[in-house]
């Protein structure tokens, strides 16, 4: 039997650029919305002109749509990420920016007719409204609040409430509107503890600031818990969201 000490070797020792989550087949699994956010995205992608995916990791979900617009453009904060994104999307002509996920977009106004994002840790509403052109779609699938909370407990303790994240009232007064606005709660199963080492060091923003040495003992509890009782179970929480921007109406 693989001891707990082996399993936190391994899951510290994987490496984590791209978002590609293959490492983790036998080991964890989380439902698929049943939006289907990659079908969605590949018929967006073969109505538009110009588009931009914004925070693409390694673009491993775009450099899946079966044909890209004239124009593709990415954005992507991590140095590690860009090479992996640049390299996914050559065959499809697109070209990867390094951007911070807070800074604003070194684009014109209204350079895209589709703007899209995956999962994105910020979302600039101002900065995508901007880059549109009027009548252009902003197309997400999002992180809901409260995401993974049973995971996060198990290492930092209780925490508040989740607050409502204030889609609607951002989108409308970036003059967005909304067309679609789904929520979705979906069943997560760690089947070792390897696998969660690798999921925090990943997917930063479950348990800030995780290290293996930090949460030792949380890790070794959780071990013994996954041993004596099966999966650790949680629940990611998503959302799908396609808004347009308004086209401005002069009155004579």
């Amino acid at each position: 039997m693989t001891t707990f000490e082996d399993l936190i070797e391994e899951g510290e020792a994987v490496p984590t650029a791209g978002w590609d989550f293959g490492w983790f087949e036998g080991r964890a699994t989380e439902e698929r919305p049943s939006w289907g956010y990659s079908r969605l995205l590949a018929e967006h992608m073969a109505d538009a002109e110009a588009a931009l995916d914004l925070q693409t990791g390694g673009a491993e979900v775009l450099a899946g749509i079966p044909s890209a617009p004239k124009t593709l453009c990415a954005t992507e904060s991590w140095p590690p990420n860009l090479e992996i994104a640049r390299r996914n999307l050559a065959p499809l002509g697109g070209t990867v920016v390094e951007v911070q996920d807070t800074d604003d977009l070194p684009f014109d106004d209204g350079s895209f007719d589709l703007v899209v994002s995956r999962h994105p840790t910020t979302v600039l509403w101002h900065e995508i409204a901007r880059v549109l052109k009027p009548g252009g779609t902003y197309l997400s699938q999002g992180i809901g609040s409260g995401t993974n909370r049973e995971l996060s407990e198990a290492f930092l303790g209780p925490l508040p409430a989740p607050e409502d994240l204030g889609i609607e009232a951002d989108a409308d007064a970036a003059g967005l509107s909304i067309i679609t606005l789904q929520h979705q709660s979906l069943r997560a199963e760690y089947y070792d503890i390897g696998a969660i080492v690798h999921f925090l060091r990943k997917v930063l923003w479950t348990v800030p600031g995780f290290t293996v040495d930090r949460y030792r003992p949380q890790l070794a509890a959780l071990h013994q818990r996954i041993v004596e009782e099966g999966p650790f179970v949680s629940h990611a929480r998503r959302y799908l969201l396609k808004a347009e921007k308004r086209v401005p109406v002069h009155h004579p």
